[in-house]
């Protein structure tokens, strides 16, 4: 698995598996073991997925050596703030059965977001993390937590996909040494994308998938991903994607599909920060 180092020195796998909306236990931990198998190594999860345990059995049960393994998971808003964030990563910890995460990030850049970070850097800084980032968080708000506290993201997860390239996102974490992972790198499959004409002509001009032409071009634009299927087909089809290139013309002609915004969610929206917040995850 190619690798990209965060600014901490940590290497963070280019291709991870998503497990967003995998909500039964018995098919996460199928599809976490399937993926391992597949070669994967960076799972994804969060606390507001309500599958970390499951997740974790998966983990336990692959017989990969824990050092092999990359882990994500997240702090969901309602556990935003300094001791809030402290109980949320023991939980979920403990949920995973693991004793240290990989990667924490803040889940969503709403609430208290500066009290969640005091809390991530002193988890890192004890070593229970061994990095730190966010999700979601707009280039402004990316920048005021960096301008204010003494640890940067290493990494922030963001949507990205070729309808919705963030250009302007991309340039802003470059200059802050923030490595960006695409989260939704296929579009979740909005505006018809496995069907787009000109991702399907860049497919059987390579005999691949119009899935393995996107994931080639976050690949070869340096953006680490986090695919999620339920299928194993689609999971070694996601990751075979290093022995093809796309050509510059090729690329352009991808870059020419950027909508500028996004039809999945809109977190600069007032009516998103109200329904999120309104998420409650536990009692």
């Amino acid at each position: 698995m190619q690798v990209v180092t965060l600014s901490n020195g940590v290497n963070l796998p280019m291709m991870g598996y998503g497990t967003f909306q995998l909500t039964d236990p018995a098919q996460c931990q199928q599809c976490v073991l399937d993926a391992l198998a597949c070669g994967y190594r960076l799972v994804d999860t969060a606390a507001a997925y309500h599958n970390e345990e499951a997740v974790g059995a998966a983990l336990r049960q692959c017989a990969i050596p824990r050092k092999e393994l990359f882990v994500t998971t997240k702090v969901w808003i309602q556990d935003a703030g300094y001791d809030a964030t402290l109980r949320a990563f023991a939980a979920s910890l403990d949920r995973l059965g693991l004793s240290y995460i990989d990667l924490y990030l803040i889940h969503q850049p709403f609430g208290d977001t500066y009290g969640a970070w005091r809390a991530m850097e002193r988890l890192y800084e004890e070593g229970a993390v061994r990095a730190i980032g966010v999700s979601n968080f707009s280039p402004e708000r990316l920048v005021d937590l960096c301008m204010n506290h003494r640890l940067r993201p290493m990494v922030n997860q963001i949507e990205i996909h070729p309808f919705f390239q963030q250009r302007e996102a991309l340039q802003v974490m470059d200059s802050y040494g923030v490595v960006p992972q695409a989260w939704g790198p296929l579009s979740e499959a909005q505006k018809n994308i496995f069907h787009n004409r000109a991702l399907a002509k860049i497919a059987r001009q390579h005999n691949k998938s119009t899935a393995q032409v996107i994931l080639r071009w976050h690949y070869q634009r340096g953006i680490p991903t986090i695919p999620k299927s339920a299928h194993r087909q689609r999971m070694e089809e996601n990751l075979d994607i290093l022995d093809f290139s796309l050509t510059d013309r090729e690329m352009q002609s991808i870059a020419a599909l950027d909508i500028g915004h996004s039809e999945i969610i809109d977190h600069r929206c007032f009516c998103t920060a109200r329904q999120l917040n309104s998420v409650k995850i536990h009692g």
